[in-house]
């Protein structure tokens, strides 16, 4: 367990306390934005791959016990819930969006605001976080909290670190983009911010979210080893 709770402290730690706060942007000038992303998307993979195989040492290790269990009807659930938050991150990643990397011209864009990002600029982090969640109930091993505890306090908190970041580089594009879109998912539409367009939702895109959900939905016995379909 002890593994599994240092992968987590470095993944953390190194997006966190490197990648969005100005610790990057020293480390950016001086050795440049190239050889920064380079570095980082190494540090990112590996901390992934810490992180994976920690936690399965640590769910066959002996200190693995059982925090919590909130009963089979939070595991039917799960399908449904991944879903939404395939929906939500898979389109997200695949508009320009000025939270993503190497996409901070997309603010100034007259349609910046179009498809899921008028429901939060971070549909990719909210669909991460929806993921982690529903999989932090559904799972009460002393691991499972680790594992995808660490992977909702990196979506949540990783939501304010880009607005911070992204304020700092794009000074008014950005507070022009903030200022029609939302973090919390729904808030800007609530407020009369942003429209939802129906015709930019279901799109291409939204296709493509599905087919990757069906192929991880019917091939998670096989890739994890886990039926995500509850019994009982």
């Amino acid at each position: 367990m002890g593994m599994l709770i240092a992968a987590a402290a470095v993944f953390l730690g190194i997006h966190l306390l490197v990648a969005g706060t100005r610790a990057r942007d020293a480390v950016t000038g001086t050795i440049g934005e190239n050889a920064y992303l380079g570095l980082f998307s190494l540090a990112s993979l590996g901390g992934i791959v810490w992180l994976v195989v920690a936690y399965n040492g640590a769910q066959a290790g002996g200190e693995n016990e059982l925090v919590y269990d909130l009963g089979v009807g939070v595991r039917h659930l799960a399908p449904l819930v991944v879903l939404l938050a395939f929906l939500l991150a898979v389109p997200g990643l695949l508009l320009p969006n000025p939270t993503s990397v190497r996409q901070e011209g997309a603010a100034t864009r007259a349609d910046a605001v179009k498809g899921v990002l008028a429901i939060t600029r971070h549909p990719f982090l909210w669909g991460v976080a929806l993921w982690a969640a529903m999989h932090l109930l559904a799972n009460g091993d002393t691991a499972s909290v680790l594992f995808f505890g660490t992977f909702l306090v990196l979506a949540l908190l990783g939501t304010f670190s880009i607005d911070a970041k992204r304020r700092r580089k794009l000074g008014a594009a950005w507070d022009g983009f903030a200022a029609r879109t939302s973090n919390l998912p729904f808030a800007a539409l609530a407020s009369g911010r942003a429209k939802l367009k129906w015709r930019e939702i279901l799109d291409w895109r939204l296709a493509v979210a599905v087919v990757l959900y069906l192929a991880l939905l019917f091939g998670h016995q096989s890739l994890m080893g886990v039926s995500p379909f509850a019994t009982g």
